[in-house]
């Protein structure tokens, strides 16, 4: 049987490989984001009680009632503006699926993207399934926003730019600033935007999070995703959501029901409940700037220069007075040889910059997992 594959330059993952090594080479995994440490236990409770009260069919297509005024009411406290929970939110099965969901709703075959590199890696393959075209515009040598870039960028063909705040893998946040730039370019064009704030919450030093929905010229044309799992802790629930103009969350829903048709009943179950304390969400940006400056304060012994860490669970590294390998070699040598497993940039770019000699850790792990990192990183 001949098979023409549809994205005949994917390949497995780089989370997938670098997740496999660590395990072959038992070395510490601080490449995939995802903790090392226990959930709320609260949390555990709420959902078997839901499952044991019986909870455990099908939850309504968008997202369970509950959940859905639940997550309206948190946006309105964060960023002051109503969503109607009937028909501007949807619950989804993590953040990935809602992102997929949102380009498969309005990009049509021929239409331009733009996507920031270095870009999460399952936004050009995406845009690719539904007949997209991908055009990649890096970050600057900063890993800031480069506004100018993206307006050149832009031409007739573009229905969407692609933008993420806290960034990852770069650790880097939009501004103000930035946001206000954004809906210059934006002004007059039919262009949406796909706002990806799956680390809303962690946004560390006192900044405040930049979201799209605090700019009504951006809110209007937008889909803003969410992520459950990296808020609470738990990646492997896959659950997330959504936020969209009543217009274009009517077509993200038509995509929705025939990719998942719903999330996980007793997981939005037990979510609805959660959130209905504040405390929940409010204290996980103090939780994981204690690890980022413990992860800071222990790297100033390495030989790896590292990089501002404004938001997310990433830290990136520079290793060029270390090695002049290419980045994935380095990253494989690194888990074999000294036992940490780490992310390489350059997947997450279409063409990596000439000389960028860059690496991605997470530092979402237990105090002990991230000292026991530290030691063999500083032995380099």
């Amino acid at each position: 049987m001949q098979l023409t594959s549809k994205l005949p330059h994917v390949g497995t993952t780089i989370f997938t490989v670098m997740s496999k090594l660590a395990q072959e080479c038992g070395a510490i995994n601080l490449s995939q984001g995802f903790p090392d440490f226990p959930i709320d236990s609260r949390l555990i409770d709420l959902v078997d009680k839901a499952m044991r009260a019986g909870h455990n069919q099908y939850a309504p297509m968008p997202g369970l009632p509950a959940l859905r005024e639940a997550i309206a009411v948190k946006v309105k406290r964060l960023y002051g503006f109503n969503y109607d929970p009937d028909t501007e939110v949807a619950v989804t099965a993590g953040g990935t699926q809602a992102i997929f969901t949102a380009l498969g709703a309005v990009i049509h075959p021929g239409d331009e993207v733009i996507i920031i590199d270095p870009a999460y890696d399952c936004y050009a393959p995406t845009v690719e399934l539904f007949g997209g075209r991908p055009v990649h515009v890096r970050l600057g040598a900063d890993m800031k926003f480069d506004a100018g870039a993206v307006k050149a960028a832009i031409t007739p063909r573009t229905r969407m730019l692609m933008i993420n705040t806290p960034h990852n893998p770069a650790g880097t946040i939009l501004r103000d600033a930035d946001m206000r730039r954004i809906a210059d370019l934006l002004r007059g064009t039919d262009i949406l935007l796909l706002s990806d704030e799956v680390y809303e919450h962690l946004v560390f030093d006192g900044e405040p999070h930049a979201s799209a929905i605090n700019y009504p010229e951006l809110r209007e044309r937008a889909f803003v995703i969410f992520s459950f799992g990296k808020v609470f802790h738990v990646t492997g629930w896959k659950m997330g959501y959504a936020l969209a103009p009543k217009a274009l969350m009517a077509e993200f829903r038509k995509v929705h029901q025939f990719n998942v048709f719903s999330a996980n009943t007793p997981m939005q179950y037990a979510l609805a409940a959660y959130m209905q304390e504040p405390a929940h969400y409010e204290q996980v940006s103090a939780f994981y700037q204690a690890k980022r400056d413990r992860f800071v304060a222990g790297m100033r012994n390495s030989r790896f220069t590292l990089l501002p860490c404004e938001g997310s669970y990433f830290q990136t590294a520079d290793y060029s007075a270390i090695s002049d390998e290419g980045d994935r070699a380095f990253a494989e040598r690194v888990a074999r040889e000294f036992g940490v497993a780490t992310i390489p940039l350059s997947p997450f770019y279409q063409e990596p910059p000439p000389g960028q000699r860059l690496l991605r850790f997470c530092f979402a792990k237990q105090d002990a997992t991230l000292d026991a990192a530290i030691e063999k990183l500083c032995r380099i």
